[in-house]
């Protein structure tokens, strides 16, 4: 069984196409992460947990649904992790939860896939040609990936070194309380309502009030489900966001076959 979590497609992309080579099954965590469903999750197959990493490490939430579920059957647990460049200490957090599980932990993958996080200024979007190797390098690497786990081997993780855990177990939490706040959110008047940005948020955090999406709380995960999904550009994040060119996976996809975006469609002239 293939677990995933995905905000703008990275993640799902790499779940859906470990479970096509696998025959196997994709199961999107989204909904029962929304609805605090933990109910069995049972696998015949080893489990493979996509996730992405945000702040050096996968998100706090996916962690907490893993730690509450159980996962029975097959008790092998491979994790594939999807980020900007960096996966931190995702995969030493990875072995700690099988252990905690009593899951065999098989290892973890990294796949450098387009940057989504909007909200920064050090980390600025990537540009097209650039975006299109990432996806195609990831794509090449998917079948080794998935060789490995079918013949029940080990996955090669990335070596993790002990100053990387001692920086980043105490500044996570910080940053996730001081830096990830929802005030700086808002909607322009080209919100057409439909609803999205409230049905893809992971923890219940945006509300459609009048129309129009409110955020319930102080603080999120800042996974960018809301401001790259909607389909017109409405939401920002104060001025860090202005200008700046949505990412979604599914705009790239083209890149797969070596094609061409296609074109933006023409405005009807009277």
């Amino acid at each position: 069984m293939i677990l995933y979590f995905s905000a703008t497609g990275n993640t799902k992309f790499i779940a859906e196409e470990l479970a096509r080579r696998l025959d196997d099954t994709a199961l999107d965590l989204r909904g029962k992460i929304r609805d605090h469903e933990y109910s069995p999750v049972r696998s015949e197959k080893p489990f493979v947990i996509c996730s992405p990493v945000y702040v050096c490490e996968p998100p706090r939430f996916l962690i907490e649904y893993l730690r509450r579920t159980p996962l029975v059957g097959n008790q092998d647990a491979y994790f594939v992790f999807t980020s900007g460049g960096y996966s931190g200490i995702s995969a030493f957090l990875a072995r700690r939860l099988a252990q905690k599980k009593h899951l065999r932990y098989r290892g973890s993958a990294d796949f450098k896939m387009p940057r989504n996080y909007l909200i920064s200024t050090h980390y600025p979007p990537l540009e097209k040609d650039e975006i299109e190797v990432r996806i195609r390098e990831c794509a090449a690497k998917l079948p080794e990936t998935a060789d490995m786990i079918r013949r029940g081997e080990t996955l090669r993780s990335r070596h993790i070194w002990l100053w990387e855990k001692l920086v980043t177990l105490p500044f996570t939490p910080v940053w996730v309380r001081l830096r990830q706040g929802t005030k700086d959110f808002s909607v322009t008047d080209a919100c057409i309502s439909c609803g999205k940005c409230e049905c893809g948020c992971p923890l219940r955090v945006i509300r459609i009030e009048n129309g129009r999406p409110v955020w319930q709380s102080r603080s999120c995960a800042h996974c960018m489900a809301c401001i790259q999904n909607c389909p017109v550009g409405a939401i920002e994040y104060g001025k860090l966001t202005q200008g700046k060119e949505r990412y979604r996976f599914e705009k790239y996809r083209y890149a797969l076959s070596g094609g061409k975006p296609a074109p933006a469609p023409q405005e009807s002239k009277s």
